[in-house]
């Protein structure tokens, strides 16, 4: 596929976020055609305007589809490809009985190989251009997703899954070598090509101080790498932290405590935050990971989205693969729509498509090169069919605007409505 081109349809960007006032629709536009070079957008407007930008290019018109940045997905383990839909466990023993067992798996360079492309295909199938994943302690799982995505070309952020307690016998590391498992991992890849390390205690039960502190201390070494964990996703799990750190006034101070609350630092779930959690969080301006498919399938509960964003919190969307039942960022803002009518603040199409593309890119510090459609972003896009069903294309035909023709998408669409996936301006699916 030449370096060079140009794709015409209804190209989708945003000059805000549609969380703040006015009307949310208000806060994206629409053009005609967008331009690709060497990997990054060159320009957006008219197919004229383009034509005369790039003049050799190849025009590739997809009519009235929808063009919009490749959605970023801001928390998954992609160990968990294998397992995802596993029936029926609140999240202690889910963990137990699917997650633990499946994770051992990954000391085997193989196997971690195997399922490491196997959900990079399944995601770049779904629109996905971005992910930030949990690994196992396994350093070869790490290895395997970040040689993958370096394969594709593809920006993705990962890390060693840390854990020395609470876990079966073989998924334990120990403060030490967590943390130089994951010193060496860091130096390997970290910033190389597209490729980013988060440093990942997997959440406070299942590391010791000793270990929080190690993290801490390995962050404050490395403050350009982001942090990703777990935080109050289910009422017994903050029980139980409660009764692991006795001393500590919330769940967010076990990792406060130990260095591990920053502008960085990535909380996946984030539902039940007591007041002085939020205010912190807010303070430092750490990112909230929204994984709403997951708080379903698992019964974890309602994420706060109106009332965290209206405090001004920074806030990503993410399937959460697998305790999340999809790897489609569609299902994931359908979700997302759910649980806001459930909490009676239902999000607008306008929302739900920012949080999967810009707000999740922001939330991982990236939104100045993935998540949006303009010039000097790195060119990651997705191409939606927005009529790519019987039942979608019945409903979006009525349509009365833009916004009226996507949402039908969002709420019924599946890898039946992507198009064409771009990473880096190479033509993926």
């Amino acid at each position: 596929m030449t370096a060079e081109i140009i794709l015409k349809g209804q190209v989708l960007a945003f000059d805000r976020s549609p969380f703040g006032e006015g009307a949310p629709q208000d806060a994206a536009k629409v053009t005609e055609a967008v331009a690709l070079r060497d990997g990054k957008i060159t320009g957006t407007g008219t197919l004229e305007d383009m034509r005369a930008l790039q003049p050799r290019s190849e025009v590739v018109d997809h009519g009235y589809k929808l063009i919009a940045a490749g959605f970023v997905d801001a928390h998954v383990h992609y160990p968990q490809t294998a397992m995802i839909a596993s029936w029926g466990k609140r999240l202690i023993d889910w963990l137990n009985s699917y997650t633990f067992p499946e994770e051992m798996r990954f000391g085997d360079r193989a196997y971690a190989d195997e399922i490491a492309n196997r959900y990079l295909d399944l995601t770049v199938a779904n629109g996905t251009t971005t992910v930030c994943s949990f690994c196992t302690i396994h350093p070869e799982s790490v290895d395997a997703i970040f040689t993958a995505a370096q394969a594709r070309g593809q920006r993705i952020v990962a890390g060693k899954t840390c854990m020395d307690r609470n876990a079966p016998e073989g998924l334990r590391d120990t403060a030490q070598s967590g943390y130089d498992d994951s010193k060496a991992l860091l130096q390997k890849w970290h910033g190389v090509d597209r490729l980013s390390y988060a440093i990942t205690p997997r959440f406070s039960p299942t590391s010791t101080p000793e270990q929080l502190q190690a993290m801490g201390a390995l962050w404050a070494e490395h403050t350009d790498c982001l942090m990703q964990t777990h935080l109050s996703e289910q009422t017994d799990e903050i029980e139980w932290v409660r009764s692991l750190f006795p001393q500590a006034r919330d769940y967010l101070d076990t990792y406060e405590e130990f260095g591990l609350l920053g502008a960085r630092g990535l909380y996946g779930h984030a539902i039940y935050l007591e007041d002085r959690e939020r205010d912190r969080l807010r303070e430092h301006g750490a990112s909230l990971i929204h994984c709403p498919t997951s708080n379903t399938f698992i019964g974890s509960g309602l994420f706060d989205m109106a009332g965290l964003m209206a405090e001004g919190h920074r806030i990503g969307l993410a399937t959460d693969t697998g305790g999340g039942s999809s790897f489609s960022m569609l299902r994931t803002m359908a979700a997302a729509y759910e649980v806001g009518q459930l909490r009676g603040t239902p999000l607008h199409a306008a929302q739900l498509m920012w949080l999967a593309t810009q707000g999740s890119a922001a939330s991982l510090r990236m939104d100045d090169k993935v998540g949006n459609i303009a010039v000097g972003m790195e060119a990651d896009l997705v191409v939606l069919d927005l009529a790519s069903t019987p039942a979608i294309s019945q409903r979006s035909e009525r349509a009365s605007d833009l916004w009226e023709a996507i949402f039908p998408t969002i709420m019924m669409g599946d890898d039946r409505a992507i198009t064409e996936v771009w990473i880096a301006g190479k033509q993926a699916s």
